[in-house]
């Protein structure tokens, strides 16, 4: 997988509810003392969407033609594993070239970024790219925000010894749905929001364009992004990265419907069903589906659900853009280019967006 790194969050349908679980939440599974403070703080906030959210999302997301369901459903305990394992195939370059790129240029984003600034990490999963950033920048606080609990939960755990000196917020959550981020004190001050893996590609442009809307409200008037993006390459380079030869992304779909079965009491059976990544160059994206093998009838829930022989349930799309195009994507969205780092391939950029005025 030459492209997105399928980090979480790629359900842009809003909660009525969600600001107000946001700046009320009380779900702690961690807590911990700020630096210069005796009182301990809450170093873990569990906002994952509600059983009656997921219930409606998935009912929208079948009901839709071609049906497609949120991308950050893939990414239960066993699908974090597994796209861990889609990281280390040699089919997937993404996770390396983008790690190699911030190793060598950590020194000079932090130097762009300047000092005293909250990290907000969107789809942190297990936080491994971040590390150059948090030695470089010496963020006074860093949050990672991500759809997976245990795996989250993981991730901020190792972070803390790691880098005593940093305060560790972690916020389970779907990103793509918050109109603010917590009230918490880790959180007040200038905020640099960092979206790695190319994961904006698992949004249409439209929806893109409004991801970043989004970030912007969330990271507040002075907020900034360090945002990578996967550039378009040869088709068989993609495709060859979107169904690895063990077969680990073939499994990371699958196991989409096996969350299916134990969270909404679902009756799929995953042998009925394979797995395709296709390019598809008017989009310019790959698609990832689940093909229905014969017609069937599925049920969550008690509710049945019809598919037709060869029927595609999307997975996930993966956008491809070149340098112009996200410059411009970003800039619909208000953000102005500010800087830009590339690997020597020029396979992937680390774009650094400011506020336009």
């Amino acid at each position: 997988m030459t492209g997105t790194d399928r980090s979480t969050g790629s359900s842009t349908a809003q909660s009525s509810d969600t600001t107000t679980a946001i700046a009320s939440a009380t779900v702690q599974v961690a807590h911990t003392a700020h630096p210069g403070t005796a009182e301990p703080v809450p170093a873990f906030l569990d906002l994952h969407p509600t059983p009656a959210d997921l219930v409606r999302l998935v009912r929208d997301g079948l009901r839709s033609q071609p049906k497609q369901l949120p991308a950050w459903l893939l990414y239960d305990q066993e699908g974090s594993r597994l796209f861990e394992r889609i990281c280390e195939q040699p089919e997937y370059s993404l996770t390396r070239t983008e790690t190699a790129l911030l190793r060598r240029e950590a020194g000079a984003i932090a130097a762009a970024l300047g000092p005293g600034v909250v990290l907000v990490e969107f789809g942190a999963g297990n936080a491994r790219k971040v590390g150059p950033l948090l030695q470089a920048l010496q963020p006074q606080a860093y949050a990672a925000l991500d759809i997976s609990r245990e795996h989250l939960a993981q991730a901020c755990a190792a972070l803390r010894p790691a880098y005593p000196a940093t305060p560790v917020l972690g916020i389970c959550c779907d990103y793509s749905a918050m109109d603010t981020l917590p009230l918490h004190p880790w959180l007040q001050g200038r905020r640099v929001g960092f979206y790695p893996g190319s994961s904006i590609g698992n949004f249409s442009p439209a929806d893109a364009e409004t991801l970043l809307r989004q970030f912007a409200r969330l990271l507040g008037r002075d907020g900034q992004l360090l945002i990578g993006i996967d550039q378009p390459k040869a088709v068989t380079r993609l495709e060859a990265a979107y169904n690895d030869a063990a077969g680990y992304s073939a499994a990371f779909a699958l196991n989409l419907l096996h969350r299916l079965n134990r969270d909404l009491d679902g009756d799929f059976n995953p042998e009925a069903f394979r797995y395709r990544a296709r390019w598809q160059a008017e989009h310019s994206r790959i698609e990832m589906a689940l093909v229905s093998k014969r017609h069937q009838t599925v049920h969550l829930q008690g509710e049945p659900w019809s598919f037709n022989q060869e029927e595609a349930l999307i997975s996930e799309y993966s956008v491809k853009y070149n340098r112009e195009a996200f410059v411009a994507l970003a800039a619909r969205a208000g953000w102005q280019a500010r800087r830009h780092w590339a690997d020597p391939d020029g396979d992937l950029g680390l774009h650094w967006l400011v506020q336009a005025d």
